[in-house]
């Protein structure tokens, strides 16, 4: 979701107008009608867009934040009260956060996110699994893996990424099916579809689908449809599990 008119300090993209009406009328055509609205990470930490949107959804949908740390105790209270379930740590794009900054920021957070039951959410390589595992243990939160925890055909024999993908799991993380684009994989994307599987052998059912909208990969007129970036999940894990996927959000994003 995307405000031209909004300030996207140090861009790496120019964010084209993406409104919450347009998504909400694709995710309806599809069944959906509750989303999870993550902060772009464009925008750095002003979630003013994110939180006017969940305002005005009345309850409807849910949101990811990205915060500085100097958030006071009513103001997180206040994006609770919007519908915010957690915060997001971007360790690959040239806007977000570096890893250092990211592992001495979440101790400063944890009591309160601790407090309001939020998850931490990652974009990250794959090359940062163990910092990730050992964050996980010392704060006591559980974390959410963006696309596919990074994980590329490239990984699929991984020495160092898979044994911390296990004991994130142990620790009650969560994996996203999403982005398969950003993944070194090409439609109709059945290099992943082995990463999947494996993915769902380590981590059960604590995996989410996420369509990835409003795709920043792409021109406006080349977008992938919903139905190239969801089939890849029935594919991989067959109907029934496929299904079940698609409504775990509901335990994630209480």
């Amino acid at each position: 979701m995307f405000d031209g008119s909004a300030p996207a300090a140090g861009a790496h993209y120019v964010p084209l107008p993406r409104p919450l009406s347009e998504i909400e009328r694709l995710a309806q055509e599809h069944g959906c009608g509750h989303l999870v609205l993550v902060q772009a990470s464009v925008y750095g930490h002003d979630n003013r867009l994110l939180l006017a949107a969940l305002r005005a959804s009345a309850g409807r949908h849910r949101g990811i934040v990205v915060l500085h740390g100097r958030e006071s105790s009513a103001e997180l209270a206040a994006m609770h009260a919007a519908g915010v379930r957690g915060v997001r740590f971007n360790l690959v794009s040239p806007v977000g956060s570096a890893a250092a900054d990211a592992e001495a920021l979440l101790p400063v957070l944890a009591p309160e996110l601790r407090r309001l039951g939020w998850h931490v959410q990652w974009y990250a390589h794959p090359q940062h699994l163990p910092l990730l595992a050992r964050l996980q243990e010392r704060c006591g939160l559980p974390f959410v893996l963006d696309h596919l925890a990074g994980l590329t055909p490239l990984h699929a024999d991984d020495a160092d990424a898979w044994p911390a993908l296990h004991a994130l799991a142990q620790g009650g993380a969560w994996v996203k099916l999403s982005g398969w684009y950003r993944l070194q994989a090409q439609p109709p994307y059945g290099a992943v579809q082995p990463l999947v599987r494996a993915v769902a052998e380590c981590l059960g059912e604590r995996m989410v689908w996420g369509s990835d909208w409003p795709h920043t990969f792409f021109e406006a007129q080349a977008m992938p449809t919903y139905e190239s970036l969801w089939l890849p999940v029935v594919r991989a894990l067959g109907e029934q599990a496929a299904q079940r996927v698609r409504t775990a959000g509901a335990r994630l994003y209480t």
